[in-house]
């Protein structure tokens, strides 16, 4: 059974209900129950450790669990990798809510749907490996779209655009 089917199947009891249907968000929904974790991508762990962090509720200060609400610090490395278009509109709606809820989260990332939701970035390069490492870019989506030099603006700007163009209608 898939965590997509065990969501469903589960719906009468609250927190297995709940753990799946954060598989699911997290854009697991696909993983079958009882699945090895060495079968997993990095990616994959990544989202795993993030629905085990999300399953256990809230920390409070002092780092007592459900005493009330306090803010954490996700940081996640590459959670999209290998994930549908799909399933990484999902993990972004998750990681909004995480914000939404006073959360930090800093996500070290390379696909631009994520990139084009973020209300910060940092950009570093020039390039990979030893041609990197140097701040290229600190500061708000339109700022860097504004940055002339950046190796990341030409595919958020044809992202934007080709999102733009979806919601335009045709005549």
């Amino acid at each position: 059974m898939t965590f997509d089917e065990a969501a469903e199947f589960f719906a009468f009891h609250a927190q297995l209900a709940r753990t799946c249907r954060l598989m699911v968000d997290c854009g697991l929904g696909y993983l079958a129950l009882g699945q090895s974790s060495p079968t997993l991508s990095g990616g994959e762990a990544q989202r795993l450790k993030l629905v085990t962090e999300l399953s256990r509720g809230p920390a409070a200060p002092g780092g007592r669990r459900g005493a009330g609400p306090a803010a954490n610090l996700y940081l996640l490395e590459e959670p999209t990798i290998g994930l549908h278009l799909s399933d990484c509109e999902k993990l972004i709606r998750v990681l909004h809510s995480l914000v939404d809820q006073g959360h930090t989260v800093i996500v070290i990332e390379h696909h631009v749907d994520l990139l084009a939701e973020a209300d910060a970035i940092v950009e570093l390069g020039p390039a990979g490996g030893p041609g990197g490492g140097h701040l290229l870019y600190q500061g708000n989506l339109a700022g860097l779209l504004r940055t002339k030099g950046s190796p990341t603006a030409p595919y958020l700007r044809r992202r934007l655009r080709k999102a733009r163009a979806s919601r335009t209608p045709s005549t």
